[in-house]
This record gives C-alpha cells, sequence and structure tokens, in this order.
C-alpha cells in the first residue's frame, strides 16, 4: 500500500479498540467446561478464531448436531455482555483516535458487533463524539459484516481511495476488499501475526504507526 493521504478511518472495534480477547477466550472456556470439553488459551485462539464464527466454535468441539449455534451464541452474548465493563481499550488507541480527529479526518466504527451493544460499548468509553457513524450489525452472531460493509460504502460521502480500514482480523481484510478500500491490520488483537501477514496487508503491532500512513 502506498503512503497517501486519506479522508476518512473506518475503526474495527472488538481487538482493533477494545482490548477483549482475554475475555472472548474467558467466556467461551466457560462454555467449553459446562459441556465437558477441552479449553482454550489466548494463544491457540488467535490461531483458529474465525469467521463465520460457528467455524470456530466447531474447531473447539461444539457439536452442532446436539444443540444450535444460536444456543451456544446466546450463553457467550450473555456471558460477554455480564463482564464487558470489564475490558479496557488498547493502550495509545484512544490518543491516536483524538490525533487523528484533531488532524481534521472523520472517523466511523464498523463492527461485527451487534448495533445496540455497540452503541453501549462505545459510549461507556466515553468515545462517541470521534465518530461520525457508529456501526453494528443487526444479530448478536457476528453475522453479516461484509454486506454491512458494502453498503457502509456507499453511505460514505467519500470516494473509495479516500478511505482506510483499521482491524485486527482476516475478515477485516475481507471487508475491506469488499469494500474496495485500503487495511491496515494491527497484530495485537483477535488473530496472530502470522495469520494476518498471510492477507498481504500492512501489519502493525503498535497503533500509533498507522498514524505515518494516515496522517
Amino acid at each position: 500500500m502506498k503512503k497517501k493521504k486519506y479522508k476518512h478511518v473506518v475503526w474495527d472495534w472488538n481487538g482493533t479498540i477494545l482490548d477483549d480477547t482475554w475475555l472472548c477466550v474467558r467466556g467461551i472456556n466457560e462454555s467449553l467446561k459446562k459441556r465437558g470439553l477441552a479449553t482454550t488459551n489466548l494463544t491457540e485462539y488467535r490461531e483458529i478464531f474465525t469467521f463465520p464464527v460457528e467455524q470456530y466454535y466447531k474447531k473447539l468441539g461444539f457439536d452442532f448436531d446436539k444443540e444450535s449455534f444460536e444456543k451456544t451464541g446466546d450463553e457467550f452474548v450473555a456471558y460477554y455482555g455480564k463482564f464487558f465493563h470489564e475490558a479496557e481499550l488498547h493502550q495509545g488507541v484512544k490518543s491516536v483516535i483524538k490525533e487523528i480527529k484533531d488532524a481534521g479526518f472523520s472517523q466511523s466504527i464498523l463492527s461485527a458487533g451487534k448495533q445496540e451493544y455497540l452503541h453501549a460499548w462505545v459510549e461507556s468509553h466515553d468515545l462517541t463524539n470521534y465518530f461520525t457513524i457508529i456501526r453494528g450489525i443487526d444479530n448478536q452472531y457476528a453475522r453479516g459484516k461484509k454486506e454491512l460493509g458494502i453498503a457502509f460504502i456507499n453511505e460514505l460521502p467519500f470516494k473509495q481511495d479516500d478511505v482506510i480500514m483499521i482491524g485486527d482480523t482476516t475478515h477485516d481484510s475481507d471487508v475491506a476488499e469488499a469494500m474496495n478500500i485500503d487495511c491496515i491490520l494491527l497484530n495485537y488483537g483477535h488473530m496472530s501475526a502470522n495469520r494476518l501477514n498471510n492477507t498481504g496487508r500492512i501489519v502493525l503491532s503498535n497503533v500509533s504507526e498507522i498514524l505515518k500512513y494516515i496522517i
């Protein structure tokens, strides 16, 4: 990706702005233990987490012939919702968001989190005023972010060359490709650096590093 000046930054939320990977591991382990399945750890999680999320559950041993994905998904969402207040922003990310805004760029959030939850999450971290649009999906099973992104890019008053996405998963790269926009991936979230490197995108380990590509 050539260095160029953008006008709008689209942020992913979970794992990119919010440091919640550990909470996701803790939550899924609660469900695994209830079913007598082997628990996972942060390293393994970051190697197997994927979209659609059903595939990730299957890799962990959930049997959807015995129970529906929706049942286990609802269980995880309830656990996450109970403890989400324990998750904090990644170190330095709020300063970067503020610096981008102060430099005159507009920003938005595009998330696989459910819309009603997403607004509460962003507001709880006092970030609402930094974003012109906060857009999540219409379900709580992380389905439909690519389709949401395609519709979203048509809403923005910018050319696609003027927009860049910041994410932490290969799915974010796929969403950006569907939107026909540039993308930078951060390797401290829900997927390992090796997996992100396979996308061919710029992969960074420190959120402050993205400033040189944007400003």
